[in-house]
């Protein structure tokens, strides 16, 4: 009750919007029953009772906008920090600049695959302060024709994670995932030859992938946990080791034994300029599994 009474503070400017409301509402009605009474009515009386409808209605609307733009104000003046400092701040332009409602937490992302591109499209929802930090541990796979053809890196986990902070991740889904199919390019997929010319143009793949997030107006960034050659060995607990990421399921279904630990070869890689950083700073820390740490789980313990 003491939080509704506060609305009608002096100092909350609300009580003349809503008196505002108050009187269209009963001009708007009292034009209406004047209609349903009369019993004959000239062209006068007409005139007058649309002038009042219309008076009374314009004020609902008045009052309703500028009732709803007052709230706003005051909302802002709770939570932004700006007000505090300064009292000359334009209100208007808090409002109605987007960038005031960029303050969410600081949310870092860590993963690949699936897991991470699943928690980052259902987190740009709520915060523009999101940083994937994804990995790359894909040599050794087989590569692609066009890996081949370009010799990139490999790069699926990175594009799929900045397809999910896109904007307008459908889009850039169908044009990061579009292969060639006539003439020199056939065969090449564009995402390759996308990530091939932004390391030309800025020089290294760490460059290329920050300055990728104005390219495609992500929200957010992405940075590669490493810019090292990797690969992810699982040691089974019978001492048998594997080196191949996708064949950790399939042998450790097959041997019928148990994954004693999952490391990265080698063990020294270095992290990407920015991934420490981005930890340290991070109001949350987000783990997205990938899927084949789930098969290897559910291999193991089911």
């Amino acid at each position: 009750m003491k939080g509704f009474l506060q609305w009608f503070k002096a100092s909350s400017k609300m009580k003349r919007w809503m008196i505002l409301i108050l009187i269209g509402i009963i001009l708007a009605c009292y034009g209406l029953a004047r209609i349903l009474v009369m019993r004959e009515i000239s062209f006068t009386d007409v005139g007058q009772v649309i002038a009042i409808f219309v008076v009374g209605f314009l004020a609902i609307v008045v009052g309703l906008v500028f009732l709803n733009k007052r709230t706003l104000e005051l909302l802002i003046e709770a939570s932004d920090e700006r007000m505090e400092n300064n009292k000359n701040v334009n209100m208007n332009s808090l409002i109605f600049n987007k960038t005031v409602y960029d303050k969410g937490p600081n949310i870092v992302v860590i993963g690949g695959g699936t897991g991470l591109n699943t928690v980052l499209s259902g987190l740009k929802n709520y915060t523009n302060n999101l940083t994937a930090i994804v990995t790359v541990s894909d040599y050794g796979e087989v590569a692609t024709n066009s890996r081949k053809e370009l010799q990139t890196m490999p790069l699926d986990d990175i594009k799929d994670s900045m397809v999910s902070l896109a904007t307008k991740d459908d889009e850039v889904d169908k044009l990061f995932n579009y292969e060639f199919k006539d003439g020199k390019l056939r065969g090449l997929n564009f995402s390759d030859i996308y990530f091939l010319a932004m390391k030309g143009v800025n020089g290294n793949f760490e460059d290329s992938i920050i300055k990728s997030n104005e390219v495609i107006n992500m929200i957010g960034k992405v940075i590669p946990v490493t810019l090292d050659e990797m690969k992810i060995v699982a040691e089974l607990a019978n001492g048998y080791i594997v080196e191949e990421k996708s064949r950790i399921p399939e042998v450790v279904s097959d041997k019928l034994t148990k994954i004693n630990r999952i490391t990265v070869s080698p063990s020294n890689c270095r992290p990407t300029p920015g991934v420490v950083d981005a930890i340290k700073n991070a109001d949350c820390i987000v783990i997205g599994p990938r899927k084949f740490i789930y098969k290897c789980y559910t291999t193991t313990f089911n």
